[in-house]
């Protein structure tokens, strides 16, 4: 079998330089099993850093396996052979630093071959193998402990998945095939395409070993100990490790048939990773290992030469690279420490905010409203939110009651005398802001910063009358609070760079992904969706049929169509936004009397759905709406929006809303929730020549997000 890996690795190091590759080397030594069990070779993987670079697969780290397998199995006596890795991390799968350097279609399947050929010799050793789940297991690193005979995991372990349909790509190291046999092709599903499709869940160690995945789980604390004692007992037969029967018959073939099913219901064949994926959990109904390998390696050369996957590795280092080192932020040594956090406002928006800043920064967080009652609901709600925490076993008493006592609420915003930084959550309206901020500045120190949550208007107007407009920052989150990644960062005119530096330290505190902005109206993500939104709703002012405008954007695989969407933001926000940035820019932004008509009526959606979920347009709804005798197609629909926002990225680029393309996606990926296999907006409307058709040009580079030129 080495010899094979040899080819494997022959075939990729004579087309391929994979530079950046941090060899994750495989650490052998040769220990006595406890209980007098015999001798067993133990395998560490361990790149040599810390667990904040975790271990990875290149072709590097696929001989140092290989040399280690050819030791181990060379060593005569041997009982059993265990695999784990260094503290906190298993492995995380395949690294792909090397694959944006790949041409070809042979060079592609040489990567699957490589992983199949080292990872496989663990299931046919000359004695059982053991893999011991430390700490993180993704990818291909799962797909090594799916190789190995047995499987033990530690309760403490984070980050276990199968990720790679949430990339492009499909479990392509013996994971599409393995996995199913082991579990059941309906478990297996849920790990392969339902959990990356929601936002790459991951599984829990409990649910790993639920699942079947793993076949004990031991604390971490002695979790290697544990785990060898485990193993012992296994050869010694005092263990009986029994899996269930796998159903081969018609239930098999139905599972699969649901899954193609709600998968085509969801992305509409937008991403064809999934689907692949689904074919190879199929097939693997009859397939022999050597087939199921072989469909593999020719499915992930196939993704690995799509466009959809070098969108999805583009998506992936916006967020794992630039979102943590964001550009044009000042010298984070300029920002002012903050002790204490006011806001202004106690609605729902304020209170997420007051539970965000009181967990995250652990500092003094006080709420105020108009009156007693108003205060008193806010901070009730965000008191109620920590107890449902301490009731799931996610926070533990001790510091609930911490965070409880230090949220509190006033109706005064004397509160706020010793604050270092206060944000005002309050209704979209310039001149209740810019009341709110004189007051505030009144009793607050010259050095505080001001934060505005505005989601479309002018920052630099907010903080014109104020004594120190340079301290006025935006600050926008995106709803719900706690689960949006993004955070906008608005500089107005005025913003000094200490208060800029205070606004990222704290986002940061925060857990939150900061993009800075200009000052601009609705930013980018709002500016965006305002523009998409409008242009499908004038659709249907002029004719267009509800449903065939509503699913004009399905191909693209959006996390919601765009009247689900006007349902989440409201017809009155989405209406009052529409209004702002039709001031701002009335040739290209479209306000809707029907929609006007909407809010008026206090319908909050289109849609309306019968006991058994079918879809029809409200009859007040299409009642109130008056229409044009001008339909479109669901084409000519999709192209007039997909122009739009193609005009729109370029406006923003000429007026520096941004530094460059990348943050326009990083912003709609996180939040808007734009599918990682569109690679964000750019790269999409430059594969469909949108981009080139409106502006001119492509907004980035061949190669970068795309295929190589």
């Amino acid at each position: 079998m080495s010899d094979t890996v040899d080819q494997a690795n022959e075939a990729i190091d004579d087309s391929l330089q994979f530079a950046d590759e941090i060899v994750t080397h495989a650490k052998l030594q040769f220990i006595e099993l406890p209980q007098a069990a015999g001798k067993a070779a133990l395998i560490t993987l361990d790149n040599g850093f810390d667990h904040t670079k975790p271990n990875t697969f290149g072709p590097g780290g696929m001989a140092a396996l290989t040399e280690a397998l050819d030791a181990a199995e060379a060593e005569p006596g041997l009982v059993a052979l265990a695999i784990t890795g260094k503290p906190f991390i298993f492995a995380v799968g395949a690294d792909l630093s090397g694959v944006p350097s790949i041409q070809t279609h042979d060079q592609a399947k040489a990567i699957g071959a490589m992983g199949h050929a080292a990872m496989s010799r663990l299931s046919d050793f000359k004695v059982p193998t053991f893999a011991l789940v430390n700490g993180a297991a993704m990818g291909g690193g799962l797909e090594l402990a799916l190789h190995c005979n047995y499987r033990t995991i530690s309760s403490g372990a984070a980050a276990i998945a199968l990720p790679e349909c949430f990339l492009g790509l499909v479990p392509g190291w013996g994971g599409a095939y393995l996995l199913p046999n082991l579990i059941g092709p309906e478990k297996a599903l849920q790990v392969i395409v339902d959990n990356p499709l929601q936002q790459n869940k991951m599984l829990k160690p409990k649910q790993v070993l639920d699942l079947g995945i793993a076949d004990a789980m031991f604390a971490p604390a002695d979790f290697i100990e544990q785990s060898l004692k485990w193993t012992a007992e296994v050869l010694q037969g005092e263990v009986d490790v029994i899996r269930p029967e796998i159903d081969r018959g018609e239930a098999w073939t139905a599972t699969v048939a649901a899954a193609r099913e709600a998968l085509e219901a969801r992305l509409h064949g937008a991403a064809p990773a999934p689907a692949r994926a689904i074919a190879l959990v199929d097939l693997a109904r009859t397939a022999t290992p050597a087939e199921g390998f072989a469909a593999e390696d020719e499915a992930l050369a196939d993704l690995i030469m799509s466009q959809e996957l070098r969108a999805g590795l583009y998506s992936f280092d916006l967020v794992q690279k630039r979102a943590k080192r964001p550009v044009g932020v000042p010298d984070k040594s300029l920002a002012q420490p903050v002790n204490k956090v006011g806001i202004v406002g106690a609605g729902l928006m304020a209170s997420q905010l007051a539970l965000l800043f009181v967990q995250r920064l652990e500092v003094p967080v006080v709420m105020t409203d108009l009156d007693q009652e108003r205060v008193d609901k806010g901070v009730g709600y965000a008191h109620g939110e920590i107890d449902k925490k301490v009731s799931k076993g996610r926070l533990n008493p001790d510091k609930a009651n911490r965070f409880k006592a230090l949220l509190q609420g006033s109706v005064t915003k004397e509160a706020f005398s010793d604050a270092d930084f206060v944000i005002e959550a309050v209704f979209e309206d310039l001149g209740v802001k810019k009341q709110v901020f004189a007051e505030v500045e009144a009793v607050v120190s010259d050095t505080c910063v001001l934060a505005t949550n505005t989601s479309s208007l002018s920052v630099t107007e907010m903080a014109a009358d104020l004594q120190h407009p340079e301290r006025v920052v935006g600050f926008h989150f995106f709803n719900p609070v706690a689960m949006m990644p993004l955070l906008e960062i608005a500089r107005a005119e005025q913003t000094n760079d200490t208060t800029l530096a205070t606004a990222f330290a704290v986002g940061k505190k925060l857990k939150k992904s900061c993009v800075l902005v200009k000052d601009a109206p609705a930013f980018v993500v709002n500016r965006l969706l305002t523009r998409f939104l409008g242009e499908v709703t004038k659709s249907v002012d002029e004719g267009t049929d509800f449903a065939t405008a509503d699913q004009a954007l399905d191909t693209l695989g959006l996390p919601m169509s765009p009247f689900v969407l006007l349902q989440l933001v409201g017809p009155g926000v989405a209406y009052h936004v529409s209004e702002t940035m039709n001031a701002a820019f009335p040739d290209r932004f479209y306000v809707s009397e029907n929609l006007k008509r909407l809010v008026d009526a206090g319908k909050t959606a289109v849609w309306s759905y019968d006991a058994a979920g079918n879809q029809t347009v409200d009859p007040e709804v299409l009642a109130l709406f008056e229409q044009g005798d001008s339909p479109l197609t669901a084409d000519q629909v999709r192209q007039r929006a997909l122009d739009a926002m193609a005009q729109e990225v370029q406006m923003m680029l000429d007026e520096g809303v941004v530094a460059e393309a990348q943050d326009i996606d990083l912003c709609m990926l996180l939040g808007a929730g734009w599918p990682f296999h569109l690679g964000g907006i750019t790269p999409y409307l430059d594969r469909e020549g949108v981009s080139e058709a409106v502006s001119g040009k492509r907004f980035l580079a061949p190669g970068l997000a795309t295929l190589p030129a």
